[in-house]
């Protein structure tokens, strides 16, 4: 795959942050994973984000995170992109997972900020690079203050848009005129992370 192809790649207008189904003792039950995963996009979905925040990433193994990515890709691929919520704050650990998910098929990568560890902008940009170096999927990156402690300020962002690679963003930081200087500045393709502010987001050109 050539490097100037990763940018014909897009993630959907319409992509869900999928819960994770738990069984009655705490495991992770797949059955319940695939239907859920078959209804969304039948209900219109056309992009999954399996294990983000809201499937509750941290609290997965690695195998119950493969696990996942895994059964969706199954249960939809070729009809919805599947994107692998493969990242943690330990960037060797995303790599790792990262590159796993690869190997399972998935169609993109979420990285997010390392969390806790409040890093400079600069550690934040490298984080997000190498992870982006590790596999020839394309990124969204995931810029949620609020979960991860720190923000990814708009000129990291506008950085990071160089990478071949990193070509979206996925926006949870409620800050409107930081995001549409990024939609201004950048080709990154932008994603609403705040339900209430999806409108004046895609009035400012985001995609979905």
């Amino acid at each position: 795959m050539a490097e100037s192809d990763i940018r014909e790649y897009t993630f959907g207008t319409l992509v869900s942050a999928m819960v994770t189904p738990f069984t009655g003792d705490g495991g992770v039950d797949y059955e319940k994973t695939a239907e859920l995963a078959a209804k969304l996009v039948d209900d219109g979905c056309d992009g999954l984000v399996v294990t983000g925040t809201t499937g509750e990433t941290s609290t997965l193994t690695d195998e119950e995170n493969l696990g996942m990515f895994k059964t969706v890709r199954d249960a939809v691929g070729g009809r919805a992109k599947v994107i692998a919520g493969s990242t943690t704050n330990d960037t060797r650990h995303s790599i790792h997972l990262s590159r796993q998910a690869a190997d399972l098929g998935v169609d993109g990568l979420l990285v997010t900020t390392p969390y806790y560890n409040k890093p400079s902008q600069a550690g934040v940009r490298a984080h997000i690079e190498a992870v982006a170096d590790a596999t020839d999927l394309p990124v969204m990156v995931y810029d949620i203050p609020g979960r991860a402690g720190i923000p990814i300020e708009t000129e990291t962002l506008i950085r990071l848009a160089d990478h071949p690679r990193i070509v979206a963003l996925k926006d949870a930081k409620a800050d409107y005129q930081a995001t549409t200087r990024v939609l201004a500045s950048t080709g990154l393709d932008v994603y609403s992370g705040d339900d209430g502010l999806t409108l004046p987001l895609m009035a400012a050109g985001a995609v979905g």
